[in-house]
């Protein structure tokens, strides 16, 4: 561990770093400095496209040198963009500064007054912050929950024949399998991906209150709507919102947040009852040689993946909960409380990933003990009382439940002896009472 992971604060670039290193490229300060420069070169490209009149000369084989700029972008370059804004104090001033100083090298300085033309520094950031979530989505957030999925049914397969007592309220109750289990899980995640999918990455464009002020002066005959449409969506690959005021709304920003965190809050619910069946002996694991289960228990091994991954789930939750409350409200046309706020999109995000990786290395840990699952099957034979009164409503027996409740609720134990015993009694055919013999709680699983 080198001497700056050992002094970071937050744990994400200390401990856990080589866990999320990669969101690096999407949510770091060098990442959104990219991807302002992109924004902005862009931009300026567009500009050009459309030819306005003092762009409408300008060498298009340039293009290629300008998108070189954010292709070829280093860590040198964002040094310098920095060094930039400890005089402007503004961040996207710098990186229009930067721009300006690359114009001038390629010998272009006549047009370098058309960067940053007519925009608000809003225009940047609400187009760059989006395009940085909306990749680290892509490229990062959706494999690595697939994986995870992925690892879920496969387990779903392995286990969809064990039979399983199910617990309501914590009671034995009518049994189930392990595979349909595992597989409400997969469902749900599925579900809240297909929404996650359909929810818009929305960016703003439209100059200091949205009103393409300046642009509509300059240039009225010039539809500055359609332009910055075109401009967001088929260059940037973002939805246009508009009309808007300095910033965009944030409404859709927050529904990704809110549906990133329902995915969590199921795996939150995974974790639980993993961490539960576990507890109950269901599930073995896997030892690693020279891994510590207890520092004072030697016998033990803690599902210690299972409860980092809620952890660090509850911290991501918290602060995509935050997000998304606070985002899309903004005193008028505009207040500088969001800035602060979408520099740390990058943190509940990888205290999510940190959370699948944890939950993954739990699901590959598990042995299952299918003689404990077997044996709490045969301890509570009860559970077929539900199956035994159903066929009794079925055969108009008078007072089937009220006879069940007798028998199940003594104080002595329900046993397959007590269960065949019952059925002997029973004032109904033969093959009524083979059809009754047949029931065991390890068949009473339903569909």
């Amino acid at each position: 561990m080198s001497t700056f992971s050992l002094n970071a604060i937050s744990p994400i670039d200390g401990r856990y770093h080589d866990k999320v290193f990669q969101l690096s490229n999407y949510f770091s300060e060098h990442g959104l400095i990219k991807n302002r420069v992109i924004v902005e070169v862009e931009y300026f490209i567009s500009l050009c496209e459309i030819r306005l009149p003092q762009l409408k000369n300008f060498d298009k084989s340039y293009f290629a040198e300008l998108r070189n700029i954010y292709k070829n972008f280093s860590f040198e370059d964002s040094t310098n963009i920095k060094e930039i804004e400890k005089t402007t104090n503004h961040d996207v001033k710098a990186v229009e500064y930067f721009l300006k100083s690359k114009f001038d090298n390629l010998n272009l300085s006549k047009y370098k007054e058309f960067i940053h033309f007519g925009l608000t520094s809003q225009d940047i950031n609400n187009t760059a912050i989006p395009l940085s979530l909306k990749e680290a989505i892509e490229d990062v957030y959706l494999t690595e929950i697939s994986t995870l999925i992925d690892k879920l049914i496969e387990l779903r397969t392995q286990w969809k024949d064990i039979p399983m007592l199910a617990r309501t309220h914590g009671q034995a109750a009518s049994p189930t399998k392990l595979g349909k289990e595992i597989d409400v899980f997969i469902t749900r995640l599925e579900q809240q991906l297909n929404l996650l999918k359909l929810i818009p990455n929305s960016t703003k464009f439209g100059g200091a209150t949205g009103n393409f002020n300046a642009h509509y002066l300059a240039y009225p005959k010039i539809d500055w709507v359609s332009f910055a449409k075109n401009f967001t969506e088929k260059r940037l690959g973002l939805d246009y919102s508009f009309p808007t005021t300095q910033i965009e709304h944030y409404d859709n920003m927050a529904a990704t947040f809110d549906n990133l965190s329902r995915i969590n809050t199921i795996l939150i619910d995974l974790n639980r009852d993993f961490w539960t069946y576990i507890s109950m002996d269901y599930f073995k694991q896997l030892i690693k040689k020279g891994e510590i289960g207890s520092s004072a228990m030697p016998h033990k091994v803690n599902p210690i993946d299972f409860e980092n991954s809620e952890g660090n789930l509850g911290i991501a939750n918290a602060i995509f909960n935050h997000l998304s409350n606070k985002l899309p409200i903004s005193r008028l046309q505009r207040d500088l409380t969001d800035s602060t706020v979408l520099r740390n999109i990058g943190v509940p995000v990888a205290h999510t990933i940190i959370a699948f990786k944890s939950t993954l290395k739990g699901l590959n840990k598990l042995i299952l003990n299918n003689e404990k699952i077997n044996s709490d099957l045969e301890d509570n034979w009860a559970v077929i009382a539900e199956a035994i009164q159903t066929i009794l409503r079925r055969e108009n027996y008078p007072n089937p439940y009220e006879t069940l409740k007798n028998l199940t609720r003594t104080n002595e134990k329900i046993n397959k002896e007590s269960i065949r015993d019952f059925i002997e009694t029973l004032n109904v055919s033969e093959s009524i009472k083979n059809e009754l013999r047949s029931l065991t709680p390890q068949n009473y699983t339903g569909i």
